[in-house]
C-alpha cells in the first residue's frame, strides 16, 4: 500500500490531516526538517516517492519571496514520482498564494496527477496554538487589526476538507475557499474567548510598526517579523470581509462557529493564566 505524504506533518494543519488519515487506517509519511526544509532545496528530493496523495504546505507563508516557484517545483517532483492527488494549503486574498495555486495545478496536470486547493481565512486556532496564545493567556492581546471583520475558519474544518480531497471523497481539480459562518473583529473574537474562559481579557489596537517590533522581541528574526507585518497589513485591509461556502461544498455541512471553538479550546486549558505564571 502506498503512503500519503504530508509536508509539515507536525504543524497546525498537517498534524490534523495526519490524524484523520491514520484514523481511517491509511498510512502517512510526514516530511519535515531536517529531512525536508523549504529553505534548503537540496532536501526537496525527499518528496520523490510514490504516494496515493500529498498535502502540501509552505512555511512561513506563500506570500514570501520565491514561495510560488518553490511549491511548484515540489509539486512537480511529487507528480513525476507517482503521487496521484496533490492538495495545497493556500490563503484568501493573497496574489502570491493564488499564483502558487495555479503553478501547482499546472505541475500536477502536466504529469497526470489531480490537484486541489484549500484556500483559507484566518485560522481560529491562531488564538490558542500560535502567536496570539501567550498574550491572551496573559490577559491582553495587542494587534493591528482595527475594526476589520474576519470570517475565522476552524482548522478541523480545513483538515477535513483536505482529507476529503486526498481520499477522493470530494471532487478534485478545484479550489475550496473556506471561511467560518460569522464576520468578527479581533476585539469581538477576544471578547468571546474571555467569555469562554470566564476571565477578563482585553484587546488593544496597535500600529503595524509596533506589531513588528513585538514580534522581534518575541524572538522572530527581523526579516520574518517584517514579512508577517506586511502580510497582516494586506490581509486586514477589508478585502476579505465576505463569506465563502467551501466547507459545505466539500463536506455537506455548515462550517464550525467561533463560539464553539472558543468553548472547546477553553475547556482543554487554553489561555489558562496558570500557564503564564509557570
Amino acid at each position: 500500500m502506498t503512503t500519503n505524504l504530508i509536508i509539515g506533518g507536525t504543524g497546525k494543519t498537517g498534524r490534523r490531516v495526519a490524524s484523520l488519515l491514520q484514523g481511517r487506517g491509511l498510512p502517512v509519511t510526514s516530511l519535515s526538517r531536517p529531512g525536508f526544509d523549504w529553505a534548503d532545496p537540496t532536501t526537496w528530493s525527499s518528496v520523490e516517492q510514490p504516494a496515493t496523495a500529498a498535502y502540501l504546505t509552505f512555511a512561513p507563508d506563500l506570500t514570501f519571496p520565491g514561495a510560488p516557484e518553490a511549491v511548484a517545483d515540489v509539486a512537480g517532483r511529487m507528480a513525476r514520482s507517482g503521487v496521484r492527488r496533490i492538495v495545497l494549503l493556500s490563503g484568501r486574498g493573497e496574489a502570491e498564494a493564488q499564483q502558487a495555486e495555479q503553478l501547482v495545478a499546472e505541475a500536477a496536470a502536466k504529469h497526470g496527477a489531480s490537484w486541489g486547493v484549500v484556500r483559507c481565512a484566518f485560522f481560529m486556532q491562531n488564538f490558542d496554538e500560535s502567536l496570539f496564545a501567550g498574550p491572551l493567556a496573559a490577559g491582553r492581546l495587542a494587534f493591528s487589526a482595527g475594526d476589520v471583520r474576519e470570517p475565522f475558519v476552524d482548522l478541523d474544518d480545513v483538515a477535513e476538507v483536505a482529507v476529503a480531497m486526498m481520499t477522493g471523497d470530494a471532487p478534485a481539480n478545484r479550489t475550496y475557499e473556506l471561511t467560518g459562518p460569522r464576520l468578527m473583529t479581533f476585539a469581538e473574537a477576544t471578547a468571546e474567548i474571555a467569555a469562554a474562559t470566564g476571565r477578563e481579557i482585553a484587546y488593544e489596537q496597535i500600529t503595524n510598526e509596533r506589531l513588528v517590533d513585538d514580534l522581534v522581541h518575541a524572538g522572530l528574526p527581523a526579516e520574518e517579523a517584517g514579512g508577517l507585518g506586511a502580510l497582516f497589513a494586506h490581509l486586514l485591509d477589508g478585502h476579505n470581509e465576505h463569506f465563502a461556502d467551501g466547507v459545505h461544498e466539500a463536506l455537506g455541512r455548515p462550517a464550525r462557529d467561533f463560539a464553539a471553538y472558543a468553548r472547546k479550546a477553553a475547556a482543554s486549558g487554553a489561555w489558562s493564566s496558570q500557564e503564564v505564571a509557570s
